[in-house]
């Protein structure tokens, strides 16, 4: 288990920043988070160090590689032991246009996100899960015609505003 490590403001302002640009050098973060950089250096570290960073990516603009197709799926499953939902989300880890896994409350179990290379692939995943006998009760597909906007990045100093 990582050791705990208290946030104050200056912690959620530098992951605020990094969130939105995670290529920023370090004096520029220090910077805008008014701070010298050699104490913003130490913090990013630290935040690293307790986890609160998990990477650095870049974001692709898929459109411009080829087509693909989104879709939303609600699962339920047959049996709901502790086993079952393990057996069910281990499968789907093992999926790589499965970008999304949520355990949800409601008349479903899973909502999970694929992004897979057409309607023949997505159909191809869901038969090899039911296949697989991985508990699948019912499922339903959305599939996603547009998306008008989709955000990278939460509003981390609305959602925790001042922790001090």
């Amino acid at each position: 288990m990582k050791p705990a490590y208290k946030l104050d403001r200056i912690d959620v302002n530098i992951l605020a920043v990094l969130q939105r640009n995670g290529r920023i050098t370090n004096v520029e973060l220090a910077e805008e988070v008014n701070l010298s950089p050699s104490p913003c250096l130490m913090r990013v570290k630290k935040l690293q160090q307790a986890g609160y960073i998990l990477g650095y990516s870049a974001q692709i603009d898929l459109a411009r590689l080829g087509s693909t197709m989104t879709v939303f799926t609600e699962f339920t499953l047959k049996n709901h032991r502790q086993i079952d939902f393990a057996r069910f989300q281990e499968a789907l880890e093992k999926i790589d246009a499965c970008v999304e896994c949520h355990l949800v409350s409601g008349g479903y179990d899973y909502l999970v996100k694929f992004v897979t290379g057409g309607i023949d692939d997505y159909q191809s995943i869901v038969e090899g899960l039911i296949d697989r006998g991985v508990g699948i009760d019912k499922y339903f597909s959305f599939v996603v015609l547009k998306t008008p906007f989709s955000r990278q990045h939460i509003d981390l100093i609305r959602l925790f505003g001042d922790p001090d």
